[in-house]
């Protein structure tokens, strides 16, 4: 009889915590909990950017060409408003974004529509500079097949970070790491 009860409610819990984590906000907490600063890569062993040519279309800001960073350290985000690890990210990114946006380009890509992107920056006061892809890639730049992935491309070209899924960007690490990338 004992053994019947804990099996229920140990089914209970487990039925629980399946149900918590299928729940958007829930998963996105959780991510955020679990979330780590990137590790940054040396020049020698990153991969590079041999042709800065893409155009993108800006959904909150003007179109630009990619080929206008060259020479810049470059946030190169690919994400959904849909995507919890993506949403989870978001906050460390807008204080990084705060700090930095006058010294990084920060390049956020999407295949949603303005409507889209627009109601979820307005929810969460968010106003990063945010594109669609009208071409191919740079020749360089790894091919993306999940988001968020982020590369932080520094001045000479070198992907410095490719990090696939939620990370902290906003930590001291990763500052540290943008400064140093900064005054090369």
């Amino acid at each position: 009889m004992n053994l019947k009860k804990h099996l229920t409610w140990s089914n209970l819990i487990f039925v629980l915590v399946v149900a918590l984590m299928l729940y958007k906000p829930t998963r996105v907490w959780f991510i955020r909990q679990v979330s780590f600063s990137p590790s940054v890569s040396s020049v020698e062993k990153s991969q590079k950017i041999t042709d800065y040519n893409w155009p993108l279309y800006g959904l909150n800001t003007e179109s630009v060409n990619f080929s206008q960073f060259e020479n810049k350290v470059v946030f190169l985000n690919f994400w959904a408003t849909w995507c919890p690890p993506c949403i989870a990210e978001f906050p460390f990114i807008q204080e990084l974004y705060k700090d930095y946006k006058d010294n990084v380009a920060f390049v956020f890509v999407t295949n949603e529509n303005w409507e889209e992107v627009e109601a979820f920056f307005q929810k969460n006061n968010y106003d990063f500079p945010t594109y669609q892809s009208s071409a191919r890639y740079p020749k360089g730049l790894p091919s993306v097949s999940s988001i968020p992935t982020t590369f932080i491309i520094d001045k000479k070209g070198n992907i410095r970070v490719q990090k696939t899924g939620s990370a902290d960007w906003n930590s001291e690490s990763f500052r540290k790491s943008i400064d140093g990338m900064l005054s090369e």
